[in-house]
C-alpha cells in the first residue's frame, strides 16, 4: 500500500530521518552559536576569571559532576563562586528536603518557592556578584561545544538530587541539559522544584527549533531584569 506515492517502508524511513535531521541541525546551531559567543565574550570571560582568582584562593573554574541526557554523568564547568573549602552538605540536605516537599525555610524573604539557599556563607563577594548576573554559568558554553549540553534544555541535575527523584522526574533526562531553558524564562526560582520538573518535561514533549529560539530570545531579558533570580 502506498501513501502519497511512498511505500509504507519508505514512509517509515522518511519519518525516522526527520528527528535525525533536526538533531543534526540543532547540533550545528549549538556549535556555531556557542563558538560565536565564546569569541565575542572572550574579554568578559577573561575579566571574570581574573576577578575570581584575585578575590579568593583557588582556581577560576569550578568543575562538578552533573547528570545529563539519559542519566549519563558529565563534568560541568562554572566560574567558581564559593570558597574552595565549601562544604556541600548543607545544600544537599536543603535540596533533598525541597524535593520531598519538606523545606519551607531559609528562603529569601520567607518565600516557599526559591530553589537556592537565601543565606549561604560559602559564597565569595565576587561569587555573589557573578551569580546575580548569571555570569558564573558562561563556561558552560564549552560544555555545549563538547556536546554534553545544548543551548536550550533542562537544568543539569546534581547526582544527589537525582538519587531522591520519584520515577516520573526522570523524564526530564529524555533531552540534553541546557544553558538556558523553559524553567529559566518561566519564573525561575519563583517556582517550586516540582513545577521546575514539570516545565522541563513539558519542554521535552514540545521541543522544537521555534521554541528553542523563543527561549533564547527571552533569556537576555530575564537575566538583565533578574526576574526570578535568587
Amino acid at each position: 500500500m502506498e501513501a502519497h506515492g511512498l511505500t509504507r517502508q519508505e514512509a517509515t524511513a522518511e519519518a525516522a530521518a526527520r528527528p535525525r535531521a533536526l538533531n543534526v541541525l540543532r547540533r550545528c546551531f549549538d556549535l556555531s552559536f556557542s563558538l560565536t559567543l565564546i569569541v565575542l565574550l572572550g574579554p568578559l570571560l577573561i575579566a571574570v576569571a581574573l576577578a575570581v582568582r584575585l578575590d579568593s584562593r583557588g582556581p577560576a573554574l569550578f568543575q562538578q559532576r552533573r547528570v545529563g541526557y539519559r542519566e549519563r554523568e558529565f563534568t560541568l564547568f562554572k566560574f567558581r563562586s564559593m570558597r574552595v573549602d565549601a562544604d556541600p552538605r548543607g545544600h544537599q540536605e536543603y535540596v533533598t528536603a525541597l524535593i520531598k516537599g519538606e523545606s519551607n525555610t531559609d528562603r529569601e524573604g520567607g518565600s516557599e518557592n526559591l530553589y537556592k539557599l537565601a543565606v549561604d556563607n560559602r559564597i565569595t563577594p565576587v561569587g555573589r556578584w557573578i551569580r546575580r548576573w548569571s555570569l558564573d554559568e558562561l563556561p558552560q558554553l564549552f560544555n555545549v561545544v563538547k556536546g554534553d549540553m545544548t543551548l536550550v534544555g533542562p537544568r543539569p541535575a546534581i547526582p544527589y538530587e537525582v538519587s531522591e527523584y520519584p520515577s516520573w522526574y526522570r523524564e526530564r533526562f529524555s533531552v540534553k541539559p541546557g544553558l538556558t531553558g523553559y524553567w529559566q524564562v518561566s519564573g525561575r526560582n519563583e517556582r517550586t522544584y516540582e513545577e521546575m520538573v514539570r516545565l522541563d518535561i513539558e519542554y521535552a514533549e514540545r521541543r522544537s527549533l521555534g521554541l528553542d529560539l523563543l527561549i533564547l530570545l527571552k533569556t537576555p531579558w530575564v537575566v538583565l531584569s533578574r526576574k526570578g533570580a535568587a
